[in-house]
C-alpha cells in the first residue's frame, strides 16, 4: 500500500513537472513576438484587412501566458494550503487574466485568416473558457471548493490548449511530409480541434479519477470511522 502511494504520488509530481515545464516553453515561445509591438514577429498570420488583429492577439497572448503560468501553482495543494491568501490573489489575476485574454481572443478569431473551421473551434474555445471561469468563480464564492476545484481544471484544461495546440502543430507538419495532399490550413484546423476536445477529455478524466473518488474515499473513511466509534460505544455500554 506505502509503496503503491509513493508511487501514486511521483507519477503525480511527475505530470505537474511536465505540465509546468511545458506551459513555461510555450509561454517562452509564443508571447516575446507580442511584446515587440511590431506586427512583422507575429507568429500567425495577419490579417492585412483587419487594422487591429495584431493588437487582439497582444492583448490575448500577453494574459493567456500569464494565465498558463499561474495555473499549474494554483493546483499544489501544499502550496495552497500553506499560503492561503497568495492562492486567492494569484486566483483572483488569473480570472482577471482569462476574461482579458478571452475578449481580445474574440477580436482576433473575427480577424483570423485561418479558415471558418478553426475560427468556430476558437468560438466555442472562448465561450467555454468564460463560462467554466464563470462557474469557477460562483462555486468558490458560495463556499463549494470541491466544485471551484472542479471547474478550475476544467478552465486551466482550456488555457493549456494552447501548449497542446503547438504539439499536434508539430505532428501534424510531420505528417504532412508523408501525406503531401494535406495543406497548412488543414493541419492548423484539426490541431485546434483536437487541443480543446482532447484536453476537455482529459480533464473530465482527470475530474473523476482524481478529484470525485478522493472525496468517496474519505467519505468512506468517515463513515467507516463513525461505524467503528459507535459499535465501539455500544461494546462499553453492554460492559458497564
Amino acid at each position: 500500500m506505502t509503496t503503491a502511494s509513493t508511487m501514486g504520488r511521483r507519477r503525480r509530481w511527475t505530470l505537474w513537472g511536465l505540465m509546468a515545464v511545458s506551459a513555461i516553453g510555450i509561454v517562452a515561445f509564443a508571447v516575446p513576438p507580442y511584446l515587440s509591438g511590431d506586427p512583422a514577429n507575429s507568429n500567425l498570420d495577419i490579417n492585412p484587412d483587419a487594422a487591429h488583429h495584431y493588437l487582439s492577439l497582444m492583448v490575448h497572448a500577453v494574459p493567456s501566458g500569464l494565465a498558463l503560468l499561474i495555473g499549474p501553482l494554483q493546483f499544489l495543494a501544499p502550496l495552497r494550503n500553506r499560503y492561503l491568501r497568495l492562492h486567492r490573489v494569484a486566483g483572483r489575476v488569473y480570472m482577471v487574466s482569462v476574461v482579458i485574454a478571452s475578449v481580445a481572443a474574440l477580436f482576433a478569431a473575427t480577424f483570423s485568416v485561418s479558415g471558418f473551421p478553426a475560427q468556430v473551434a476558437f468560438y466555442l474555445l472562448t465561450a467555454a473558457w468564460l463560462y467554466s471561469l464563470a462557474q469557477a468563480y460562483r462555486c468558490v464564492r458560495r463556499g463549494e471548493v470541491r466544485l471551484h476545484r472542479i471547474w478550475m481544471i476544467r478552465n486551466y484544461a482550456l488555457t493549456f490548449a494552447a501548449v497542446t495546440l503547438r504539439l499536434y502543430l508539430v505532428i501534424g507538419m510531420v505528417l504532412r511530409k508523408q501525406y503531401t495532399w494535406l495543406t497548412f490550413e488543414d493541419v492548423y484546423t484539426a490541431s485546434v480541434w483536437a487541443s480543446i476536445l482532447i484536453n476537455v477529455v482529459v480533464a473530465e478524466y482527470v475530474i473523476v479519477h482524481r478529484v470525485v473518488a478522493s472525496s468517496a474515499r474519505r467519505r468512506q473513511r468517515r463513515e467507516s470511522a463513525s461505524a467503528t466509534s459507535a459499535v465501539t460505544s455500544r461494546s462499553g455500554g453492554q460492559d458497564g
